[in-house]
This record gives structure tokens, sequence and C-alpha cells, in this order.
């Protein structure tokens, strides 16, 4: 063997023949794409949703525990850095929900030609940013 992967790729078939088989090729190889980058940014912001969702479960423990407690909490979210979570928090959700819409349009069917897979992640990224802005500009100029 000449190389550490040439033993990796060392593999036996169903017959118990010794066979060589393809490393997977690593993200350096690919060209970045939109629905590979879509795909990758809706998995991270269902994390960054799961994070929110505690945050938002100790901001109600807080409210349910005193008045000193919840001023604390309502401190820091009110607080540039706190403004700034629930910003990223409202474009993840936005985003999420946009994407998946997508997602269940794919699930019946529709939407695998090029094209329209790429109109449809720009529609996505469009909708998430347009509704979070909206969201904002009524929760704070409106309310």
């Amino acid at each position: 063997m000449q190389d550490v992967r040439e033993a990796l790729m060392q593999g036996r078939n169903s017959a118990g023949k010794l066979v060589q088989r393809p490393l997977s090729p690593h993200l350096q190889v690919y060209k970045p794409q939109m629905s590979s980058a879509l795909s990758i940014f809706h998995r991270i912001t269902g994390v960054a949703l799961s994070f929110g969702a505690v945050l938002l479960a100790l901001w109600l423990a807080a409210a349910a525990t005193s008045p000193h407690a919840f001023a604390v909490a309502q401190s820091l979210v009110d607080s540039i850095l706190g403004m700034i979570i629930l910003f990223g928090f409202t474009l993840a959700l936005f985003y999420h929900f946009c994407n998946g819409i997508r997602h269940l349009l794919w699930d019946a069917g529709y939407g695998f030609d090029l094209p329209t897979m790429y109109r449809t992640g720009y529609a996505v990224l469009a909708a998430s940013a347009g509704l979070t802005v909206l969201f904002w500009v009524i929760g704070l100029v409106i309310l």
C-alpha cells in the first residue's frame, strides 16, 4: 500500500472478495450550490431555534418566579445584545418556516427542476428577510 487512503478504500463485497471502494468526497471537492447552502442553513437555524426555545423558557420561568427575577430577565432582553439575539431568533424562525414550506412542496413533488429550485431558494431568502423586518416594524413602531 502506497498511501493510507488506499487502506481506507479496502472493503469486501457480499461474496467476501476484497474490493476497492471509493472514499466519500470532501466539501473541498464540491462547488457550493444554493441548494446545499440553504440546506445547511436550514439545519443551523433549527439548532438556533432550539437554543431560542430554551431562552424563552428561562424568560417565562423568571416571569413566574418573582417580579425581581422578571425585571432582571427583561433588562437582559431589552439590552442591545438581547435585541440582536431576538432579531436573529426572529430571522431564524421565519427562514425555517419559509424553507419548511419549500420542503413541503418538494415532498409533494414540485420544484425539483433547477430554475424552480433557484427561484424558490431566492424567494425563501427574500420572504425571510421581509417577514423579519415587517415583524420588527410592527413590534417596535406600531405596538
